[in-house]
């Protein structure tokens, strides 16, 4: 390993710590230093442009580490018609009924880059760009990872231990078990694994999805906005099954690849998303989903560490997920194959 950055590495390493502090307007980024609101919401939107859901659900700075939920959803119809000659008009409290609050906690994403890496790069001359995006990406992957398999915000992460993140913050899949169990199904009829398939709990997946949907509240039920998450697993099964049945006629198989004929289920429009559990389905709308973060808390620092023949990037940041309307959300876990 270099225990030193070549000419042209030490060169490029020094452009690159000139174009970070004249992209945040700091004097040094090798001293630690607050990212300005406006900058942490250009930074927050350059993540979420890496990723296709993060774009489709919300990702919002908020000035506070605790408050309240930013959408306030309606909680049912508002319509309706008084007879002011008895009675006085009286507006309806349509706020959701569920809590509506929410917390966020202290999130790291701190890179290291050797400097052999460096060496190799610095040809590029938009080395900087490309380091950038690489980070940007892997944190929009990250968030996403978060989101399905978090289960707590220990103090001290272990990523070996959990190497899906479980430990980072509690996600959207854990907020449903908690607050609304009642919206969480895990066991089928023989209080094991829900089964999917013949002889299962569930025949097929349409019967499934539609079954989810039905522990959404009946006043959101039919709002046209609702959309199925579904897991890689059950969606590679039901794909099967097609092939089987459909895989030897050309024009049929081309429709299968093209994900024409399995693109509801449950009367749904169906999604895969990256890292949601392989096993589960979740019935939402997309902008029930959301991740704030704390726009005055984004922290940045970047050192070269000669101990360590490395160039070191700290990034931090208050973080957390919100189910804005609980109401509108239900899932379906533990789904085994049969």
């Amino acid at each position: 390993m270099a225990q030193s950055l070549s000419t042209l590495g030490a060169k490029m390493y020094a452009q690159m710590q000139l174009d970070i502090a004249e992209s945040y307007g700091v004097e040094l980024s090798s001293k630690m230093f607050s990212v300005e609101p406006t900058i942490a919401q250009e930074l927050n939107d350059a993540i979420t442009a890496k990723s296709d859901f993060l774009q489709r659900i919300n990702v919002i700075g908020v000035s506070e580490i605790k408050g309240q939920k930013v959408f306030l959803g309606v909680s049912g119809p508002v319509t309706g018609r008084t007879n002011t000659k008895t009675t006085d008009r009286e507006a309806k409290d349509a706020s959701a009924l569920d809590d509506s609050t929410y917390e966020l906690f202290s999130t790291e994403s701190d890179v290291s880059l050797p400097y052999a890496k460096i060496d190799a790069w610095a040809k590029f001359p938009d080395f900087h760009q490309r380091y950038s995006a690489a980070v940007q990406k892997q944190i929009a992957l990250d968030r996403i990872m978060v989101g399905f398999h978090g289960t707590s915000a220990a103090v001290q992460t272990d990523i070996v231990a959990h190497p899906m993140l479980q430990d980072v913050n509690k996600g959207w899949l854990q907020i449903a078990r908690e607050q609304i169990p009642q919206q969480v199904m895990s066991q089928g009829l023989n209080a094991g694994k829900v089964e999917l398939g013949e002889g299962g709990d569930y025949a097929n997946l349409d019967a499934l999805v539609h079954d989810t949907k039905q522990m959404v509240d009946e006043r959101l039920r039919d709002g046209g906005d609702l959309i199925a998450i579904i897991g890689s697993d059950l969606l590679a099964a039901d794909k099967a099954k097609l092939y089987a049945k459909q895989g030897d006629v050309p024009t049929e198989k081309e429709r299968i690849e093209d994900a024409q004929v399995i693109a509801t289920y449950g009367g749904l429009p169906s999604f895969s998303v990256p890292f949601f559990p392989v096993n589960a389905v979740v019935v939402t709308s997309f902008d029930n989903l959301s991740i704030y973060f704390q726009d005055s808390s984004w922290r940045k620092q970047t050192i070269d560490n000669p101990k360590r023949s490395r160039v070191e990037d700290y990034n931090s940041r208050n973080e957390g997920y919100v189910i804005e309307q609980l109401e509108k959300f239900a899932m379906t876990e533990n789904v085994e194959l049969v």
